[in-house]
């Protein structure tokens, strides 16, 4: 096994910011509504992580920092510099250094945006999720279609670079609705856009009521099959293809930090639930924290470590993470460093199947998704992984 897979990769930080204001009705994420936070106090924690991890990762370059959540963009603009100047402190930065934060689209949170910017951000994820105030109202958001495209100007004046959300095959949605609010979008975006599908998860408030029969209006498979189409063919049309299964973006705008994801490298997770994988004397570890925030602000506090579980990935389980995430890019997955990680290559008979079915192509080294293969990604890696 390579010791030095990751660098395939990359290396990146990603810091968990887990309060909301409110708790959208389609959100499985590791979020909660708080009214106050002792931000120094949280503070305090953040900045000692990141100090444990250094230690341990002495030497290596940082190409990413990413603030996600819960809703990052109700933090302190201090806070974000202090958790920054400690990064740069910490670890050698790449010379295409990306600092992305998640932010909602509200007045309050885009009052913060030049402080988020001078801080060392250097690139915004909103949250619009819709361009129309009644679908707002029914995805829980708290913001209007105004706010969302007002503070969607203020952050492009202010950040090199600015992405936003949509979902789509939402309640009483239509493939034409899905076409028009889509050209609205375009107009709007910059250089990268996130286009999800509505999946209603257990565990949320749209799953509890799907599950009573309360979530009326859901578009059926075709429908939802034609809104992807649409997606792919006027993103690709506007100059804006997808470079993964839901994301698209112009030529070199692509999410840096997610690509380290994707790409199977090394990524630090540092907050309350954040998963981590770390390679560290030559053995990739999977790293867990509680999920709880108070749990998890106590143990660093307490015991000077955030990490609930670390433990080693076999092999075999390497080589199957990185084919579920490089399948999910448009450049594909490399065959030799599957084999390298697994011990053996992928079943040739079983590729080839897949290839005469047109779901997969290759070149030299190299297999990808087709076009009619990426909508059925995970039925593809079954077919290889079992």
């Amino acid at each position: 096994m390579d010791a030095e897979d990751w660098q395939n990769g990359g290396f990146g930080l990603y810091l968990h910011w887990p309060f909301c204001l409110a708790k959208c009705p389609y959100c499985d994420f590791n979020s909660h509504v708080a009214s106050h936070v002792d931000q120094a106090r949280w503070k305090a924690a953040f900045l000692s992580e990141i100090k444990r991890y250094g230690v341990i990762t002495k030497g290596r370059t940082l190409n990413t920092v990413f603030f996600g959540g819960g809703t990052p963009s109700l933090m302190d603009p201090d806070l974000v510099h202090a958790m920054l100047e400690e990064v740069r402190a910490t670890w050698r930065v790449s010379n295409s250094f990306e600092v992305t934060l998640e932010a909602n689209p509200t007045s309050v949170e885009a009052s913060r945006f030049a402080g988020f910017r001078d801080a060392g951000v250097n690139r915004v994820s909103m949250g619009i999720q819709a361009l129309n105030d009644v679908d707002l109202k029914r995805l829980g958001r708290m913001h209007s279609v105004k706010e969302g495209r007002d503070a969607y100007d203020i952050a492009r004046n202010l950040f090199e670079r600015v992405s936003f959300d949509l979902i789509y095959a939402r309640q009483h949605q239509t493939p034409e609705d899905w076409r028009k609010e889509l050209q609205q979008a375009l107009t709007m975006a910059i250089d990268h856009l996130s286009l999800y599908q509505l999946t209603v998860e257990d565990g949320t408030a749209f799953g509890d009521r799907h599950a009573i029969g309360r979530l009326p209006g859901l578009p059926a498979d075709d429908s939802a099959a034609e809104m992807y189409d649409i997606t792919q063919d006027l993103a690709e049309a506007a100059g804006m293809p997808a470079y993964e299964t839901s994301n698209h973006a112009r030529d070199m705008a692509e999410s840096r930090h997610n690509l380290i994801y994707w790409r199977y490298g090394d990524y630090i997770g540092i907050g309350p639930g954040a998963h981590g994988r770390l390679t560290l004397n030559g053995q990739r570890c999977a790293t867990e924290t509680a999920m709880q925030p108070t749990t998890w602000l106590r143990q660093v506090e307490t015991e000077g470590q955030g990490e609930r579980i670390r433990e080693p990935i076999s092999a075999e389980d390497q080589a199957t993470e990185y084919l579920m995430l490089s399948l999910r890019l448009v450049e594909g997955s490399s065959l030799s460093r599957f084999r390298a990680l697994r011990g053996e290559a992928l079943p040739s008979e079983r590729l080839e199947t897949l290839m005469d079915l047109g779901l997969l192509e290759q070149s030299d080294d190299t297999i990808r998704a087709t076009k009619a293969g990426r909508p059925v990604l995970n039925a593809i890696l079954r077919e290889l992984l079992t």
